[in-house]
């Protein structure tokens, strides 16, 4: 069910699937299946937006959300890949941008109606089928089946529709003109094709040691640009959760209760193998086709087996493996076959099913159901999610009885002696560094940064654990002395004395390259020879990225004439343009409208998104980040555990 409602919100307009995701997701989370982790430990505020709150449950449900289908689509995925992709950030951004768009509809007196709701809930593929309706009485009974309340996911319907409308106000009076269109078109269809050879600066031969006298000139001449950043240092008590969940114990009754309470986490998906016949159009006539898949069906209907006849006719990676598709590989096919398999029970064969590029029949060939797993195969799991709670539990009480002494006594280690806890310190760290084991986040840094000397910092989250910060001492920026930048100073100056090398080899291999061509010359200077068949304005070459002034002249040079030496990041380059595609305002004439289309499109989500960051900033967002790190940590340690 909620792969339906998913793909629903994904067919809607780019600007409204990142505001309105959350809020049918969630409702499914909530109500259907994510599990309730972590409920009434999550009470508090952990975000304002103008004069509104943002629940800290209500972002607590859409991350859970979130990783539940990064898991489905990912199989495989553990808390260093989940912080790679910067999920938890995302989520409460979305959450943020929800709220932003709703009071910003209220203001203005959007509303949705019973009426549309109701209208609504019927274009839910989940609540349709053989193209119709399946009655109110039935969609009743998918929610209750689902243990999704009513009311809640009514309320969520009528949210989308009121951000839908509110979007829609908002780019109502976006519009482009014929020459943006025209010019969109020609970046689109026309391409060059050039060949060019570049030249790395890494790899000009530098083996000279630059002498003191020259690194004392070339600091002399840029000490400016030399600053060592302000740093800080603090005292640490940190209550690492890994530690604590050696002192913790759990009991028969705490595990079976938790299982009680939480089945839903711990049921199995139904499971389906899928076997395939597939027959592309390719150049053929689409009669042809459909005649071949009707016989291949006949055949089917007669007795003959399908993993025979999807080995003889079946024209895709699995025919060789008689069609089988395995129990989830079948996942990435097209939306049309997985909407046929919803359909089919086991050993059922699907009628020929019509797509872009060919026809395909299916057949189920197992299927397992759904199941709840017992409690003795998950048990231990169980016990490690209790553990771990009361492990962050216990570290929460220590660090806030440990502040509240700190803070008494105006000292962290003078507490930390009264209660036996051993203290630790940062060094001399900047603003957003690290503390390897303790704090990969930067958390400690940052607080650090926030407060006074000797100010001792409330409860800090980390996903290891939680702790507390005193400010000790206080290095402002300054000027560097040569001694302490001495490797960067050395690295710049090799690096200006490369690059200056770089460009007179490049020189020379130009004038070489008139008279013998770019291979040679390349191969001659040991440079790179590269060709770009057909190349548009934008578009990323290898090495070198994306550069303007290559695009300027894929459009402009005179055919085989060489280019001057190119300046990119890493290096330079030399071009010579060989051909030009180019379109013509009959092309244009026959492609415009869906031009004009794409192109408002874009235009209406970049200007959406500048709006946000206005409103953003005029509405004022306050983020609790210690309560934003906090869940994270309980919220990814769990779902580690779950892995």
């Amino acid at each position: 069910m909620l792969k339906g409602m998913r793909k629903n919100v994904k067919s809607l307009a780019p600007t409204l699937w990142f505001v309105i995701a959350a809020f049918i997701i969630s409702i499914f989370a909530v109500w259907g299946g994510a599990g309730r982790l972590g409920e009434g430990r999550v009470k508090n505020t952990i975000a304002t937006v103008g004069k509104e709150n943002i629940s800290a449950d209500s972002y607590y449900q859409n991350l859970r959300s979130r990783l539940e289908s990064l898991k489905r689509q990912f199989k495989e995925i553990d808390t260093k890949f989940i912080q790679q992709l910067n999920v938890p950030q995302q989520v409460l951004e979305q959450v943020i941008q929800q709220s932003i768009i709703l009071q910003m509809a209220r203001e203005i007196g959007i509303k949705a109606s019973d009426e549309e709701v109701r209208e609504k809930i019927k274009t839910y593929p989940v609540f349709r089928k053989d193209n119709k309706f399946i009655g109110f009485e039935e969609y009743k009974k998918i929610l209750e089946w689902n243990h999704i309340s009513i009311s809640q996911f009514e309320e969520s319907l009528k949210k989308e529709i009121i951000i839908d409308k509110a979007v829609n106000v908002l780019t109502s009076g976006i519009a482009i003109t014929q020459e943006e269109v025209w010019d969109s078109y020609r970046k689109d269809k026309e391409s060059a094709r050039f060949e060019y050879i570049l030249l790395e600066t890494d790899k000009i031969d530098f083996k000279a040691e630059p002498s003191t006298y020259e690194l004392e000139e070339y600091f002399r001449k840029n000490k400016d640009k030399y600053k060592i950043p302000e740093k800080r240092e603090g005292l640490i008590v940190f209550f690492d959760t890994r530690e604590l969940t050696n002192e913790i114990e759990t009991d028969e009754e705490e595990t079976k209760k938790y299982y009680r309470d939480n089945l839903s986490q711990f049921e199995e998906p139904e499971k389906l193998r899928i076997s395939r016949i597939y027959l592309p159009f390719e150049d053929k006539e689409k009669e042809l086709v459909f005649a071949e898949a009707k016989n291949i069906l006949d055949k089917i209907h007669k007795g003959e087996d399908f993993g025979e006849l999807a080995k003889r006719y079946s024209k895709d990676k699995k025919s060789e493996e008689n069609g089988d598709w395995g129990l989830t590989e079948w996942k990435s096919l097209s939306s049309k076959e997985k909407d046929e398999i919803s359909k089919l029970s086991e050993e059922q064969i699907s009628d020929i099913i019509e797509l872009e590029e060919g026809l395909s029949i299916i057949k189920i060939t197992e299927k397992e159901p759904s199941r709840q797993k017992p409690l003795e195969e998950i048990k231990n799991r169980i016990i490690t999610i209790i553990k771990d709670q009361k492990a962050r539990n216990l570290s929460e009480r220590k660090a806030a009885e440990l502040e509240k002494k700190a803070k008494k006594e105006k000292s962290i280690e003078l507490a930390a002696q009264i209660f036996g806890y051993k203290t630790s310190t940062t060094g001399l760290i900047k603003e957003g560094e690290s503390i390897d084991d303790i704090d990969p986040s930067g958390s400690f840094s940052l607080s650090l940064f926030k407060l006074k000397e000797e100010e001792i910092s409330s409860p800090i989250y980390t996903y290891n654990g939680v702790g507390i910060v005193q400010l000790q001492k206080i290095e402002p920026t300054r000027s560097a002395r040569l001694e302490e930048v001495t490797d960067e100073v050395k690295e710049e100056f090799i690096a200006i004395r490369k690059k200056n090398r770089a460009l007179e080899k490049i020189k020379r291999a130009r004038i070489e390259s008139e008279n013998n061509g770019f291979e040679k010359t390349a191969e001659k200077y040991d440079l790179e020879y590269e060709t770009a068949e057909e190349h548009k304005r934008g578009q990323y070459l290898s090495v070198i990225g994306e550069s303007p002034e290559i695009d300027r002249l894929a459009f402009s040079l005179s055919l085989n004439k060489i280019s001057d030496p190119v300046e990119f990041e890493s290096g330079y380059a030399l071009v010579r343009v060989l051909s030009r595609k180019e379109v013509t305002q009959e092309d244009f004439e026959k492609d415009k409208e869906n031009e004009r289309k794409n192109l408002l499109e874009l235009k209406k989500n970049k200007f959406f998104q500048s709006y946000m960051m206005k409103m953003r900033e005029e509405k004022g967002v306050k983020i609790n980040y210690d309560l934003f790190l906090k869940i994270n940590s309980e919220i990814l340690s769990k779902f580690s555990e779950e892995k």
